[in-house]
C-alpha cells in the first residue's frame, strides 16, 4: 500500500504541485481512508520527501534510458531536454516552485543531489561528444561541466529571467543551444542546425 500511495502522490504532486494537493485528495483519488494514508506516512512532509526522491529516481532512470539509445551526444541532449521538459512548469502550481517555497529544507537537500546528478550526466555527454568529433577536443571538460551546472541554476532565477518574459521551456531550449554552440565543431553545428530545423525532434 505504501508504494501505491507513493506512486499516486508522485503523479498528483507532479501535476498540481506539493502545496495544492492534500492528504485528503490523495486518499479520495485512491478510494481509501485518510487514516490509511497516515498509517504509512505520519506526516505530509514525510510523504513529500519520499515523492521528491522518487521523482529524482524517475528522472535518473529516464536519462539512463536515453543514454542507452544509439544517439550521438547532441541528439542525446535534445532528448534529455524533452524529457526534463515534462517536469517543467511556469505556474505557481509547479512542483519546483511549491517545493522551494513551502518545503525549503527538502528543496535544499534534494537540490544538492540533483546538481551532482546533472554534473555527472553532462560530463558523460561532453566526453562522448569530444570522442565523436562533435565537440571540440581542446575544451576543458571539467570547466565546461561546472559552468553548465551553475548556469542551470542561473536560468531558473526568476529575478534574472522573469516568467513574464521567458517560459522555463524556452529558457532551457535557449541554454541548450547556447551550450552546444559554445563547444561544437563544424560537424556538431551542422547536426544542431538540422535538429533545430526539424522542430528540435531527433529521429528515433
Amino acid at each position: 500500500m505504501k508504494e501505491t500511495i507513493l506512486n499516486m502522490a508522485t503523479e498528483m504532486f507532479l501535476e498540481f504541485g506539493f502545496k495544492s494537493i492534500t492528504m485528503d485528495d490523495i486518499a479520495e483519488k485512491l478510494g481509501i481512508s485518510k487514516k490509511t494514508i497516515y498509517a504509512n506516512y505520519s506526516t505530509k512532509t514525510k510523504l513529500v520527501t519520499d515523492v521528491v526522491y522518487n521523482l529524482l529516481d524517475i528522472i535518473q532512470k529516464s536519462i539512463s534510458a536515453i543514454k542507452s539509445k544509439n544517439l550521438n551526444s547532441i541528439e542525446e541532449l535534445f532528448e534529455i531536454k524533452k524529457q526534463i521538459g515534462i517536469f517543467l512548469k511556469d505556474e505557481k502550481t509547479s512542483p519546483q516552485f511549491q517545493l522551494q517555497k513551502y518545503y525549503p529544507k527538502i528543496f535544499k537537500k534534494v537540490e544538492s543531489e540533483r546538481s551532482a546528478m546533472v554534473e555527472c550526466s553532462i560530463w558523460e555527454n561532453v566526453t562522448k561528444g569530444v570522442k565523436e568529433g562533435l565537440f571540440r577536443k581542446e575544451i576543458n571538460i571539467d570547466f565546461t561541466c561546472k559552468l553548465y551546472n551553475e548556469c542551470m541554476h542561473l536560468i531558473r532565477n526568476p529575478h534574472i529571467f522573469p516568467s513574464e518574459k521567458y517560459t522555463k521551456a524556452e529558457l532551457f531550449q535557449l541554454y541548450i543551444d547556447y551550450h552546444i554552440r559554445a563547444i561544437a565543431t563544424k560537424k556538431g553545428l551542422e547536426i544542431l542546425e538540422d535538429l533545430t530545423n526539424k522542430n528540435e525532434t531527433p529521429t528515433d
